[in-house]
């Protein structure tokens, strides 16, 4: 099960939520975040917390905005950081993120590759022909030989 509720074509609607997805007004995600609207315009104009906006620029809030403005809160009240520290905090923790992705991308791109080379390496092995034996003299000796060779006589 996907999580989807079933309705419309196929069974499913065509509209699935997510934690990503601007549904909430200003007054509501003010009231579920515990702030004051004024203040919510105040972090948006700060770059703190950007909602979505509509086509007639009213601010829409997604859930993840809700948890965002909540950490903004107790990092601001609890933990006596000023705005500015808090902007930048935000700031690192998003660096953090698309690095670990980038990461977490590149590490499954290594993967990849190593599984196509042992494919390419074990293709290479199931090559090789049978019927050849390596050589091995029987007897081993410790005789010197000495090389020279033929002088060529002028003409």
């Amino acid at each position: 099960m996907d999580g989807r509720s079933p309705r419309g074509r196929g069974g499913f609607s065509p509209y699935e939520l997510t934690e990503d997805t601007p549904v909430y007004v200003i007054s509501v995600a003010a009231q579920l975040s515990g702030l004051h609207p004024q203040t919510l315009r105040q972090y948006d104009r700060l770059g703190l917390v950007s909602p979505d906006r509509t086509a007639g620029r009213g601010r829409r809030y997604s859930a993840r905005d809700i948890e965002l403005l909540r950490q903004v809160q107790q990092l601001s009240q609890d933990e006596g950081i000023n705005l500015a520290g808090i902007k930048r905090i935000i700031e690192l923790e998003t660096q953090v993120a698309a690095l670990q992705a980038r990461v977490a991308d590149m590490a499954d791109a290594l993967d990849g590759a190593a599984t196509a080379m042992r494919q390419r390496e074990a293709a290479v092995h199931a090559s090789y022909r049978r019927d050849l034996v390596p050589y091995q003299e029987v007897q081993q000796t410790s005789a010197l030989v000495v090389w020279r060779p033929k002088r060529q006589q002028s003409d």
